[in-house]
């Protein structure tokens, strides 16, 4: 736990213990034992639904108000696997206390820069907008990573119309879903925590609620284009490949209808009758072919003028 001093101005690390009148701690329980999460919660007189939900930890982003306390749950998000990893804080005049059941990474960079400057530790409010923020601030470089992933998606579509995009497409729709209804339940935390009298921080630090806030409004802004991107990345391929469907289609049928007179000229004297007209001509196969090569350039000069090539 880390421990900040109000006389003394100093922040040090001590092993877990209730707080004295004079210190602002902050306790941290990674995957800790439900009679480990009761104990510490048991030292500030916590609600004992508090404590229930610290140990399920199954929980919707949620803000809790008690008579000394408030509870929070907010979602870190995993940056490879985007999955979230939900986190209880629970806020006291004295105190806040985060419940994981994963490793947060982002905590331990927090410790050292509490370590390094204690007066960040005055109030929990300070705690928990160094939490807050660094959540939101994590949301933008997935919001980043997600894009990369999308304009990969357009480049490797638009030189292979054919590719097996469509598996990928829905899975990351369905994860973005997924965090975009996390982060709208987030946001309206933050409203609550920046246009209402939240306790244990100053007037002057809700200024730096509201600025997560905006941060927050722009990664939904965010989420909701992917949305759109996605969903208008699986019609660009269909449309691609009935374009492609069409070229060859207007390709084949181009062919067929010049050999189509073609054909019915050569079945006309392939026809097996003693007295055919020209039958006995001397030049009359150099005449089928020069009859042939004009109906098949004449063919092509009309589709060219109808503009059909």
């Amino acid at each position: 736990m880390l421990i900040y001093n109000r006389e003394t101005g100093r922040v040090t690390e001590e092993p877990e213990r209730p707080s004295r009148e004079q210190e602002t701690v902050w306790i941290r329980l990674h995957q800790a034992s439900p009679e480990e999460v009761s104990r510490v919660l048991g030292w500030y007189r916590c609600h004992p639904l508090v404590i229930e939900d610290c140990i399920k930890l199954n929980q919707r982003p949620k803000l809790d108000r008690y008579k000394d306390h408030i509870l929070l749950t907010f979602f870190a998000i995993a940056p490879k696997s985007l999955s979230p990893v939900e986190m209880g804080i629970v806020i006291g005049s004295h105190f806040v206390i985060t419940v994981t059941h994963k490793e947060i990474p982002f905590f331990a960079e927090i410790e050292a820069e509490l370590l390094q400057t204690g007066d960040r530790m005055a109030q929990p409010g300070q705690i928990l907008h160094r939490i807050l923020d660094r959540c939101v601030d994590d949301y933008t470089d997935i919001t980043d990573h997600i894009e990369d992933k999308v304009d990969k998606m357009e480049r490797n579509l638009f030189r292979n119309p054919y590719i097996r995009i469509s598996r990928d497409v829905f899975h990351l729709k369905r994860t973005i879903h997924g965090l975009r209804r996390i982060v709208a339940e987030e946001k309206t935390i933050l409203g609550t925590i920046s246009h209402q009298n939240f306790p244990y921080m100053t007037q002057d630090s809700e200024v730096y609620f509201i600025d997560i806030y905006d941060h927050i409004s722009r990664v939904i802004d965010s989420l909701d284009v992917f949305r759109e991107s996605l969903s208008g990345l699986l019609e660009l391929q269909m449309g691609m490949k009935s374009d492609r469907m069409n070229e060859i289609m207007k390709t084949l049928t181009i062919i067929s209808s010049i050999f189509l007179p073609l054909t019915f000229i050569v079945g006309l004297y392939g026809m097996n009758f003693k007295n055919i007209p020209e039958l006995n001509w001397d030049f009359g196969y150099l005449y089928v072919w020069i009859v042939m090569l004009v109906v098949a350039v004449g063919m092509w000069l009309i589709f060219r003028w109808k503009r059909w090539l």
